[in-house]
């Protein structure tokens, strides 16, 4: 090894504040967002550095999403929001040996 070597030992990925702000129902803002999973009118999903968050809604929007900021903004109207909690994802045999 060569005296300017240094070991490096990998680092884990920097956790992102997560905030939830809701304006009158109408407007939405998530950070800590990692990626947006699925969206449509009446639902988002993101994974977030707390879990992931499903958007309950009508006419819902992405109006604007920033994953390098991990900041994801939603317009409609908001009916509520909830956190899952991260699972392992299960193989093909687990799901056909149950």
């Amino acid at each position: 090894m060569q005296k300017n070597e240094d070991l490096r030992l990998p680092r884990p990925p920097v956790q992102k504040p997560h905030s939830v702000q809701i304006e009158n129902r109408e407007k939405l803002s998530l950070t800590g967002v990692i990626s947006v999973e699925s969206f449509n009118e009446v639902e988002v999903v993101a994974s977030t550095s707390a879990g992931t968050v499903t958007v309950f809604g009508a006419g819902l929007h992405i109006t604007r999403l920033d994953l390098d900021a991990g900041h994801l903004w939603v317009e409609g109207t908001v009916g509520g929001l909830e956190y899952h909690e991260q699972s392992a994802k299960k193989g093909l045999f687990s799901s056909l040996f149950r």
